[in-house]
């Protein structure tokens, strides 16, 4: 029996999904993008048979068969682990904590303050102005980036070596939502360099949002 291809649920423009889709191309992995729109019908990843399959309601949501998750570091730690191919994460302790630290400081730290559903309860609650809610994106991106600047520093072409790792799977996508928020990156001159080294790469250039079949 011919081996499930597998899913990733996605939206073009979900930074999290972003992460996946690289995490897929850089390791190999055939896969199929099914598009969850989170504008369209008032949000497709709150329909009732998306729930189902991941009660968060949130992208990226990946199945191939074995494994059916959410959350992006935890599906791009599995197909490390799972799939033979480029590394995504170093081979000694030391190495992967400075990566997962540097990973976690935009996943965690960063991300989550700019996410949609944020953004919307702001608009909601608060009636923040559009002016208001582009300030407020940015100066989380800044101060995530000052602290990720720093944890980078050195002159390896990506942000932990020679080779993409978690690391700059998380960054590009972040480095994508800075320039869409119109942050300066005057101070921030290794992370673009790595964010330069990386979309040099087939593998981030076929993951970027304006490449996704939901695109507009």
């Amino acid at each position: 029996m011919a081996a499930r291809l597998s899913r990733l649920y996605s939206y073009w423009r979900s930074s999290a999904s972003y992460r996946v889709r690289i995490a897929l191309n850089v390791k190999g992995i055939a896969h199929e993008i099914v598009p969850v729109s989170l504008i369209a019908d008032g949000g497709q990843h709150r329909k009732d048979d998306y729930r189902a399959r991941n009660p968060q309601m949130l992208v990226p949501f990946f199945d191939d068969g074995r494994v059916a998750t959410g959350q992006s570091q935890a599906i791009i730690e599995y197909l490390d682990e799972a799939h033979p191919g480029p590394k995504l994460l170093p081979g000694d302790a030391a190495g992967r904590a400075r990566v997962r630290a540097f990973a976690g400081a935009i996943c965690s730290d960063i991300q989550p303050l700019q996410n949609l559903r944020v953004l919307q309860y702001l608009d909601r609650e608060f009636e923040i102005s559009e002016n208001a809610r582009a300030d407020w994106v940015r100066h989380w991106i800044r101060t995530g980036f000052e602290a990720a600047e720093v944890l980078a520093a050195g002159d390896s072409p990506y942000a932990f070596g020679d080779s993409p790792t978690l690391a700059d799977a998380c960054l590009v996508p972040q480095m994508y939502n800075a320039r869409r928020f119109d942050l300066p990156l005057d101070d921030f001159p290794r992370l673009v360099a790595i964010d330069a080294a990386c979309n040099a790469l087939d593998a981030f250039r076929r993951a970027a949002p304006e490449a996704q079949p939901d695109a507009p």
